[in-house]
């Protein structure tokens, strides 16, 4: 049993230490890769760095719903989303306030809450399953469309992005490919090491996936985050955790569920579903607020997280 539990260990933080190792050589190669094509700060952070932010959500919930159950990959997007506003964000705004900008809040926000109400109301009938996650794939075709083409309408100016227009480079490729291979490798070894060690405690998988698993792959919105918020880019700060809770319901769930329809039991019914809500418009109302999150806004949303942690416990 000790040494099981030790070898658990391990693998626990071996896993979380290879994402977060793969998520910034993902964030640094996608982010410079987009700039060198022209984009903005703030479409880079709700678009490529989400996307890339998001990838061990999407390794960890797939290979959790294929070698353990859906509970781990349904466990792991809900409670990455509450630790992205509660955590991610109120550790960023309590290193320094974030402004948010009328781009952020007109055209993405809205999208993020829409992902929230889409999850509840076709996960209200305890089932998400393959026409759903149908529907999520083609919520995030329109929401990527949407994007794309203000892009094209709105370009950033070479001025404003010193970066922007460079072209590809090879470093960056290289660097995006081997984010991405540590990010496969890290998800593994944290569904293993997370599921081995809780299980062996007592613990419940949907727990596993809302607590260990899920901190484990916020770890890279963390990263980002904080970083963004200590360089003043608070444009990526607030677009990261906004476009990454978009693509962790409409890609991860979206993805999942097409390959393993999931279930939903009564009490994430009546419990993580409704605070997810409330926690998503307590940040919109938040955000809304004299467009900034300031430092007792950042010290509610961990408290905020806090307590969500204690509910779970049995």
């Amino acid at each position: 049993m000790l040494s099981g539990t030790a070898g658990a260990l391990v693998l626990l933080a071996a896993g979380a230490i290879a994402l977060y190792a793969g998520a910034e050589l993902l964030v640094a190669g996608a982010g410079r890769l987009s700039l060198g094509i022209g984009l903005r700060a703030a479409t880079v952070g709700v678009t490529v760095i989400a996307f890339a932010t998001t990838a061990p959500e999407l390794f960890v919930a797939t290979i959790g719903a294929l070698d353990v159950s859906t509970d781990v990959g349904l466990g792991t997007v809900l409670g990455s989303n509450v630790a992205n506003i509660g955590l991610v964000l109120g550790v960023a705004a309590l290193v320094k306030p974030l402004s948010v900008t009328e781009r952020v809040m007109r055209r993405h926000v809205p999208f993020m809450v829409f992902a929230v109400v889409l999850l509840v109301v076709l996960g209200v009938d305890g089932v998400i399953g393959r026409l759903e996650g149908a529907i999520f794939l083609l919520v995030l075709a329109g929401f990527t469309a949407y994007l794309v083409y203000n892009v094209g309408a709105d370009p950033a100016p070479i001025a404003d992005e010193p970066d922007a227009g460079e072209g590809i480079q090879g470093r960056d490729v290289a660097f995006v490919l081997g984010g991405l291979l540590a990010l496969v490798v890290g998800s593994r070894w944290l569904v293993a090491g997370g599921t081995d060690l809780l299980s062996a405690l007592g613990f419940s998988e949907l727990f596993i996936g809302l607590t260990v698993l899920a901190l484990g792959t916020s770890l890279p919105e963390l990263a980002a985050s904080v970083v963004g918020a200590v360089r003043g880019e608070t444009a990526f700060a607030i677009g990261n955790v906004v476009g990454s809770n978009i693509y962790n319901v409409l890609a991860v769930l979206g993805i999942v569920a097409i390959i393993t329809p999931i279930s939903i039991a009564p009490e994430t019914l009546r419990f993580e579903f409704p605070f997810l809500v409330v926690f998503t418009l307590v940040l919109v109302a938040m955000m809304g607020y004299g467009r900034r999150l300031s430092r007792i806004d950042g010290a509610i949303l961990v408290a905020g997280y806090g307590v969500f942690v204690f509910l779970l416990l049995p």
